[in-house]
Parts: structure tokens; C-alpha cells; sequence
């Protein structure tokens, strides 16, 4: 996984959370690829996009459909900056194309927004100084391309402080969203995913 450390005061915590992201168990459709860390924002960044599949079976295939794709990143500063309120800071983004007739949808954004704070909540999570904000992308054609459907994205950028220190668990309540916006229906209840390969 890719990430940035100096060397100092919260090396240690920074080593423990990069265990616990790598010990996080995706479901299958998932595929998660390293990225390089932000280098400005705080001392100690680790960064990965994520791209939802169409199935488990087509993962390491480069024709698979993606349904979703995003990018999370997880900051620490020892220092605390005042406008995280702790010393860990989540930020993320995520896309993914919706059916046409949301498009007109006035309560698509606070839908979107719901899918991140129930997943949260569902991981038994507890976050502070939350932010973000739910775009829509209409795309209509015109001439030659009059024939194209309108396509409807979803951008959902959202950014909060843990209260706990288990931040594998809020890789995976953020991927819980990722797939909800990609289409995936949740797994049961009692099943647990398997490992996704990092690659």
C-alpha cells in the first residue's frame, strides 16, 4: 500500500493503522490499487483508489465493467490540527454513473450522503468535524450524438476524523458505500468477504 512517513512522533500509531488497513477483508468485486500519498496535507499519508467490478470472477480482467471507482486516503498529524479536531483524518472521494431518471431526483444528494453516514454507522463507527458534498453530472448529446442516451454521475467527496483507532474498519464502511453507488446489493448478513488482493 502506498504511503508517506517521517520519521518522528507518531510513527509508531501511523505503522499500527497501515496494519489494520491492511488487514481489512474487501469483498471480491473490489480492487484496490496503490497510489502515491499526498506529500503536503500532514506528516503521515497512506492513499489507494478503489474500483468496484462488475463481477468477483472478472476482477484481473481488463474488460471488466467498473461500476464505481474511488480514492481514500487516511492523514495523520500528532500535532491534531484544530480543523480535524484529532489526529487522523479520512478523505475521500467517489463516483460512480446512475440510471438517467435520477437525474431530476431532488433528493438524490441527501440520499447519497446517507449511503456514507449508514455505513459508517453500521461498522459501529464514530466520527467528528465530518464535511463533504454530493454532486450530480448530467451529460446530454446533441448532433452527431443525439442518439446517446443522457448519463447521470454521482460524485460523493467526503472527508471526517475517527474517534477510534480502527481505521481498517473505516476503509470498509467507505467501500460499503462505494458498492451501494456502484449497484452491488450488501452482502448478507453473517458473510464475510474474503480477501481482496492488493495489487
Amino acid at each position: 500500500m502506498a504511503s508517506r512517513s517521517i520519521s518522528g512522533q507518531g510513527e509508531g500509531d501511523f505503522d499500527r493503522a497501515l496494519r489494520d488497513l491492511h488487514a481489512a477483508r474487501l469483498r471480491p468485486e473490489l480492487r484496490l490499487t496503490e497510489v502515491p500519498a499526498p506529500t503536503r496535507i500532514a506528516p503521515h499519508a497512506v492513499a489507494m483508489t478503489v474500483d468496484v467490478l462488475e463481477t468477483a470472477g472478472d476482477r484481473d480482467d481488463e474488460d471488466a465493467e467498473e461500476l464505481a471507482t474511488g480514492r481514500f486516503v487516511l492523514l495523520h498529524d500528532p500535532a491534531a490540527p484544530e480543523p480535524w479536531g484529532g489526529t487522523w483524518r479520512v478523505v475521500t472521494f467517489a463516483r460512480a454513473e446512475l440510471e438517467a431518471e435520477l437525474a431530476s431526483d431532488p433528493m438524490l444528494g441527501e440520499v447519497g450522503w446517507s449511503w456514507l453516514t449508514d455505513a459508517l454507522a453500521a461498522h459501529g463507527l464514530e466520527v467528528d468535524h465530518e464535511a463533504g458534498t454530493v454532486t450530480r453530472v448530467v451529460s446530454e448529446s446533441f448532433a452527431d450524438l443525439a442518439d446517446r442516451d443522457p448519463s447521470v454521475e454521482m460524485e460523493i467527496r467526503a472527508s471526517w476524523t475517527p474517534q477510534d483507532g480502527a481505521v481498517g474498519a473505516h476503509l470498509l464502511a467507505w467501500t460499503d458505500m462505494l458498492c451501494t453507488i456502484g449497484g452491488l446489493p450488501p452482502l448478507p448478513e453473517g458473510v464475510v468477504a474474503l480477501p481482496g488482493r492488493r495489487r
